[in-house]
């Protein structure tokens, strides 16, 4: 049998082709799985549980067909859909994982985690990551009007896309120092994220080739999946 792992589709009703290629998804490869699991990004947005379009319905049927089957379905929030709440992973038949999980994934210690956490270079970004985290500011956010929220969340878009603009590559990068003291720490053998769509297989130990660092690839310019099993893993994109 076979986990599969994606991240950073950032689903929205303005891509219907990448909405296709995940319902095609979970339709022709995830009901053969042993579980999926989804590490954060899922949607481009998320301003509240009480605002579904039409893409987010779609998704959350097709999710909670395929946990009624009895695939265990795992979401790890990111940093667009960090406010999907109990409600939502009730109707899509989800479970939610803390932000740093470690599972057994046969055999491996295993921590997965969207990625954003690690990316500690970038410090205007953590700051702004702790603040909108913090339980009363999503509390008071929540209960603004839907058309106050969307439109702070469109003008946060705006601001988001013209900072990182003109950032480097490397400060949106995940800083290894970060990586590496979670290896020491609880003695991983791998580690598996998203955020920075660059998908690769890094040797985070220079000592030893097992321990794998898997960087998930988004879902706008490939289909990024990682497929693993007892004996094998597999890291494929291809072309939407």
């Amino acid at each position: 049998m076979v986990s599969y792992f994606i991240a950073d589709l950032h689903l929205s009703d303005e891509r219907p082709d990448i909405v296709r290629a995940f319902l095609r998804f979970l339709d022709e490869q995830a009901p053969h799985a042993d579980a999926l699991y989804i590490l954060g990004d899922l949607f481009e947005v998320w301003v509240g549980d009480d605002l579904l379009s039409d893409t987010a319905i779609k998704v959350a049927d097709a999710l909670q067909a395929l946990n009624q089957q009895g695939l265990p379905i795992y979401y790890i929030c990111g940093n667009r859909d960090f406010l999907i709440r109990q409600d939502y992973l009730n109707r899509s038949g989800m479970t939610a994982l803390a932000d740093e999980t470690i599972i057994d994934l046969y055999g491996r210690k295993t921590m997965l985690l969207h990625g954003d956490i690690l990316c500690t270079a970038d410090t205007d970004y953590q700051r702004f990551r702790k603040i909108v985290h913090h339980k009363w500011v999503q509390w008071c956010f929540l209960h603004l009007s839907q058309k106050r929220r969307r439109r702070i969340a469109a003008n946060m878009r705006a601001k988001s896309k013209a900072r990182n603009s003109q950032k480097s590559d490397a400060i949106m990068d995940v800083t290894l120092d970060e990586v590496s003291k979670r290896f020491d720490q609880h003695q991983l053998d791998w580690m598996i994220h998203g955020h920075t769509h660059r998908p690769a297989i890094h040797q985070p130990c220079a000592d030893t080739t097992e321990k794998k660092r898997i960087v998930l690839g988004d879902w706008y310019e490939q289909r990024s999946i990682l497929s693993v099993s007892v004996d094998n893993f597999d890291l494929a994109g291809s072309k939407l």
